[in-house]
């Protein structure tokens, strides 16, 4: 009696199933190079671009998914795989940016409406493009090296164009009051690197700390003109830091322009707008090749 009763029952279940499987159904509203694009997603789409308050609508959806296929079509022609884990990590990446717990964000999600799955699936197009900009784009980006060694130049001051030798002393721990007045006794008294040691041992928790070769353009601005004014032999006001009370020792300077710093900051901005212009004109030509068929 009981297995009729049970089948009865299975039956029954897979009749409404079957009675409701029409209306939720999903249907193909684009394909993508055979990869198809249904009403679901884009409706998904549309409610994550309501939660990060973008007015793309249906039609930004749209189109964001059809650019993520395309991404997605080309990762896999280079051979491009995006594993789980580097989605989880990207995912996580983002809660950390909006400063919630993972967990909060999936709770924020469900409560718009937004399926997990809709924004793991855009982090795991980031990602595969990111690796087809590492792997197609970045080496047909070309710099102009002699432009950014003059563009660098230009951008050195008088104040950072010294080599210096530096030591550190330190008065270590809290109150910086009095440890400030203990490090500007130590300062009149200063007389050179190679007494810095044994002067030292005068005081409570003082430490002399070899920094050794600094290039102005490394040093904070206000610290580097300060030290320009300074000869070798001289020592810098106390400047409280995280540790304690901090003063930096002048034991060797020489006048040198090191572009190294300065240039290799230029060369990571005009590195990564040439990426990007590059980036976008390689996306737009992958579109233009696209078999894009709207239903």
């Amino acid at each position: 009696m009981w297995r009729r009763v049970g089948g009865a029952l299975i039956a029954g279940v897979l009749l409404m199933a079957a009675s409701l499987s029409p209306a939720l159904a999903q249907n193909v509203r684009v394909t993508v190079n055979g990869t198809p694009i249904t009403d679901v997603q884009i409706a998904q789409r549309v409610k994550l671009f309501a939660l990060e308050g973008n007015q793309g609508g249906t039609r930004g959806a749209t189109e964001q998914l059809i650019d993520e296929a395309i991404q997605m079509s080309e990762a896999k022609r280079l051979g491009i795989t995006v594993s789980n884990a580097q989605v989880d990590e990207a995912l996580l990446q983002v809660a950390r940016n909006l400063r919630v717990s993972q967990d909060r964000l999936v709770q924020i999600m469900q409560q718009a409406g937004v399926n997990m799955e809709t924004l793991k699936d855009r982090l795991r197009a980031a990602v595969a493009w990111n690796a087809v900009t590492q792997v197609a784009v970045m080496p047909q980006v070309q710099l102009d090296g002699a432009a950014l060694d003059q563009q660098a130049a230009n951008q050195i001051n008088d104040f950072e164009r010294f080599d210096y030798i530096l030591k550190e002393i330190i008065f270590v721990g809290a109150g910086s009051g009095a440890r400030s007045g203990q490090a500007n006794n130590y300062r009149s008294k200063f007389n050179g690197c190679d007494g810095a040691v044994n002067l030292s041992l005068n005081y409570t928790d003082a430490a002399v700390i070899d920094i050794g070769r600094r290039h102005a353009t490394q040093l904070p601005e206000a610290l580097a003109k300060e030290l320009a004014g300074l000869n070798v032999g001289g020592i810098t006001k106390p400047r409280v830091v995280e540790q304690g009370v901090s003063m930096l020792a002048i034991c060797e300077k020489t006048q040198a322009d090191d572009l190294t710093f300065v240039k290799g900051e230029l060369e990571a901005e005009a590195g990564n707008s040439a990426l990007e212009t590059r980036a976008k004109e390689y996306m737009a030509n992958l579109r233009s090749q696209a078999k894009i068929i709207y239903n």
